[in-house]
């Protein structure tokens, strides 16, 4: 659906609702990356570090030797301390970047991060900030984001998808002969690729998320 995967140097958005399995894609994206050599660094807005290295070992990811081995960083920001960990991450993230040699970041989520101002204005200046220096230092980010609740193509603040160079939207399917409830994902914008504009299904499995190419959403 990506011609290969997410583009190097990109910033993309993982919208959808909650249990659509962001957090889900954002991990499968990182233990894809140290896989292959690339160092990695997860922001939690939601959750403290030892809950992620759970949720990553459940499916299979243990990266907790890879936070020993630093070829990972886990960090939570606190909602409490949220003002003062955004004014470092903008002034010591891309030296973090750099120093560890991060190919691949993911911050979960940016909506809680937009709810530290009121001002529309100020949201917007600090996620073009925020992308702008995770691209200087070299990294590819995901950054997840909660779905509007009367438009799940959206996210909540409208924002992250004009910022960002790709939107990825997770999706409830709900049959109408009232079968099981689907999961879809959608490729809604993705810069310089010819990327698939199908919708698909995908399922979370004991070993993460599993697109279904070859099927249709019903």
């Amino acid at each position: 659906m990506l011609e290969g995967g997410v583009p190097a140097g990109h910033i993309v958005a993982i919208i959808g609702s909650c249990g659509t399995g962001k957090t889900t894609l954002a991990l499968q994206y990182l233990a894809a990356g140290l896989k292959q050599g690339d160092k990695g660094i997860f922001i939690s807005l939601e959750e403290d570090e030892s809950a992620v290295m759970q949720t990553s070992k459940s499916y299979g990811w243990d990266i907790e030797p890879q936070v020993a081995s630093k070829n990972m960083a886990v960090f939570k920001i606190e909602p409490s301390e949220a003002k003062v960990a955004l004014a470092r991450i903008k002034n010591d993230l891309p030296n973090l970047i750099k120093s560890m040699g991060a190919k691949r970041l993911v911050l979960d989520s940016v909506s809680l991060l937009n709810m530290l101002s009121s001002d529309e204005a100020e949201k917007r200046s600090i996620l073009f900030t925020l992308c702008q220096q995770i691209k200087k230092a070299g990294a590819t980010a995901l950054l997840t984001a909660e779905a509007r609740l009367e438009n799940p193509t959206a996210s909540r603040d409208g924002l992250v998808e004009y910022v960002a160079d790709g939107v990825i939207v997770l999706s409830y399917v709900i049959p109408g002969s009232g079968g099981d409830v689907q999961l879809s994902i959608r490729v809604m914008k993705m810069r310089r690729t010819k990327h698939s504009r199908a919708i698909k299904p995908y399922n979370l499995t004991s070993t993460g998320m599993e697109v279904l190419a070859g099927s249709q959403v019903f």
